[in-house]
């Protein structure tokens, strides 16, 4: 939509795209069939493939029962040899990390399992130095074979030569003015009003709730996630799942307590808070 409004044009050759989440449903578990997860899953991102998308991010998922993360034959034997994929493949955010359960109870192999599968960049936040250490250790081992290093950082290279990060590897500030104007924020309101859901009742012989009443004089509004700006963020905003926040009177409320001083609103709603 910003793209749209403000008409600019984007370059191939300047754009880094990434496709990810190829099962879209987080850390579950996908039960499928081969079939079911190539016709069905798949065809979105047969395209984008094929019109060069530089990047491919693998997602946290598991595919009947093996992580995506450690998955050979969907990395390297599908997406890079079947769909003859020239980009390079990146982990999640400490995604080798979650091939074993729980997480990173033998970081030496998933070291081996994510590399060994295809991935060419790993997110590591953290231990980086254990995973220098182990690659390089599995490396000199040949466990991992020198030829899959190569491989890695041939992608990683020519994606970033096509960018042209060696001959301009400085971010370009003349737009940093434009970041926060006041134009963006009201395009980004614009986004959130257009794409919330109103709810409604169907047809039934009881008296609906939804849509509420414009005659309704109170409303109340209460639980921990009630004025809570933190967790109005939402996730991937202030953290990965949202973090609470203060709140405007500087505590939460049980709406037991003010359960008295409410029986004059017209309705109630809680959000974030247990069943009662």
């Amino acid at each position: 939509m910003l793209l749209e409004r403000t008409r600019l044009r984007l370059v191939p050759s300047t754009l880094l795209v990434m496709e990810e989440h190829m099962e879209g449903i987080n850390e579950n578990n996908t039960i499928i069939n081969s079939k079911g997860l190539f016709s069905i899953h798949m065809p979105a991102y047969y395209n984008a493939v094929a019109k060069g998308v530089s990047t491919v991010m693998v997602s946290y998922s598991s595919w009947n029962g093996r992580k995506m993360h450690a998955n050979r034959n969907l990395i390297t034997g599908f997406l890079k040899n079947t769909l003859k994929f020239k980009g390079f493949v990146i982990s999640d955010w400490e995604g080798i990390d979650r091939i074993t359960s729980p997480p990173g109870s033998n970081y030496t192999y998933s070291v081996q399992a994510g590399v060994g599968a295809g991935i060419d960049m790993i997110m590591v936040p953290n231990n980086y130095a254990d995973f220098i250490n182990d690659l390089t250790s599995l490396v000199n081992q040949k466990v991992i074979p020198m030829s899959r290093i190569d491989d890695a950082v041939r992608r990683i290279l020519r994606v970033k030569f096509v960018m042209g990060l060696f001959e301009n590897p400085l971010a370009d500030l003349s737009l940093a003015n434009q970041l926060g104007k006041k134009e963006h924020r009201d395009l980004a309101r614009e986004a959130v009003r257009k794409s919330l859901v109103l709810l409604k009742n169907g047809k039934s012989s009881n008296k609906p709730l939804l849509p509420l009443s414009k005659k309704a004089a109170k409303i109340l509004v209460a639980g921990a996630h009630a004025d809570n700006l933190g967790y109005q963020c939402g996730g991937w905003t202030i953290e990965w799942q949202g973090a609470s926040g203060k709140t405007t009177v500087g505590k939460y409320y049980n709406p037991r307590c003010c359960e008295i001083h409410c029986q004059s609103c017209n309705h109630r709603c809680l959000l974030g808070e247990p069943r009662w």
